[in-house]
């Protein structure tokens, strides 16, 4: 996709065609800041991606924003040479939807983290979500609080022992996948943060979409939950609990059989699914993926639970409707031209209306 896809201004001539002195690498989208992540860190190969993607929008980097909350994952604006803000905890949505509402010249990112997003931004999230403002927001998840040094967060599973839960955390987690379903979310999508070609084709439609986009990342925090998605990274177990979904395409994964397939399969299981082997299950009893069925991406969601066993990866929805921004605009735009025409709404006579009063005292 290109800018002229995203409604944004693009780099070079008249016609929105970068010209050949003007195209971006990723060696522009990079600061001179340090990176200061423990080695080892997921978030590196993200902020790798991120790099490398950004110069295929065709979006003038002037014309992009990343906006943080707090925690490891919020240091990313540092890193990448564009306009960014590191703002308060939990709050980065709130200031993106200023932000968009305002520019609709900008391409506005959100960076978070399980911590940031879902405990004390919790009500930020999804009420950016379920407003639909034009905002893609990358939640890192690994499972813990790692800028504070190891307490559970939203996301750890049951049991999880921490510096703060020393007998196993008691709290049922979150799914943020489920609750941006929930919330109403019109992209939703989940990436590793090793999968880099996974990863891409992910943050590529989620950049295309036009609406809140929300994609969850799954990576490793090595010093305080080392290791806690290396189940789904590599060998034949990782191939049974992966399950990457495609748009239109028959859900079948695993290790290849003998058709040449994945040789598991997902089916419908009375207003659920299940996972069956495919060769035990008729070719039309497989469920096709539809990013425009909001109740199958919600089933989707819930095949994964605490302990990873089915994780489904890619696009969990994807679909249109009217943006929280682009309806703000019309009507401030409707009220300043009723000012001017006989009939209708009028704000100045709004704003000087009898509903007032005066205090005294």
């Amino acid at each position: 996709m290109t800018a002229l896809d995203l409604g944004l201004p693009s780099i070079g001539g008249l016609d929105g065609v970068p010209t050949t002195e003007d195209k971006q690498t990723a060696k522009d989208f990079t600061s001179d800041q340090e990176v200061r992540w423990c080695p080892g860190c997921g978030d590196y190969a993200v902020l790798a991606a991120v790099r490398q993607f950004l110069p295929t929008l065709g979006i003038r980097r002037e014309n992009t924003v990343f906006v943080s909350g707090i925690g490891c994952s919020s240091r990313f604006p540092y890193y990448l040479n564009t306009y960014g803000l590191h703002s308060i905890h939990g709050r980065a949505p709130t200031i993106a939807t200023g932000l968009t509402v305002t520019r609709p010249d900008l391409s506005v990112w959100v960076v978070t983290g399980d911590g940031d997003a879902l405990s004390i931004g919790g009500n930020h999230l999804i009420h950016a979500l379920r407003r639909n403002v034009n905002l893609k927001i990358l939640l890192f998840n690994n499972r813990i609080y790692g800028l504070t040094k190891g307490q559970y967060s939203p996301t750890s599973e049951v049991g999880k022992v921490t510096k703060s839960t020393p007998m196993g955390s008691v709290d049922h987690p979150f799914n943020p996948i489920s609750l941006a379903l929930g919330a109403e979310a019109t992209f939703v999508g989940r990436a590793l943060d090793s999968d880099r070609k996974g990863l891409t084709a992910v943050l590529g439609a989620a950049a295309a979409h036009r609406g809140s986009a929300l994609v969850e990342i799954f990576q490793d925090c090595p010093i305080f939950n080392d290791g806690a998605f290396d189940i789904l990274r590599k060998g034949d177990e990782a191939a049974e609990r992966l399950i990457p979904v495609t748009d239109g395409e028959p859900i079948r994964f695993g290790p290849v059989g003998d058709d040449g397939l994945g040789s598991y399969a997902v089916v419908q299981q009375g207003f659920g699914l299940r996972v069956a082997k495919a060769d035990e299950v008729d070719a039309e009893q497989i469920v096709t993926h539809d990013a425009g069925d909001h109740a199958l991406a919600f089933a989707l969601s819930r095949l994964s639970d605490q302990d990873l066993m089915h994780t489904v990866t890619g696009i969990f929805r994807n679909v249109d409707r009217t943006t929280y921004d682009d309806a703000t605009r019309a009507q401030v735009d409707a009220a300043r031209q009723g000012a001017a025409t006989a009939g209708g709404p009028d704000l100045q006579a709004l704003l000087n209306g009898r509903d007032t009063w005066t205090v005294v005292g």
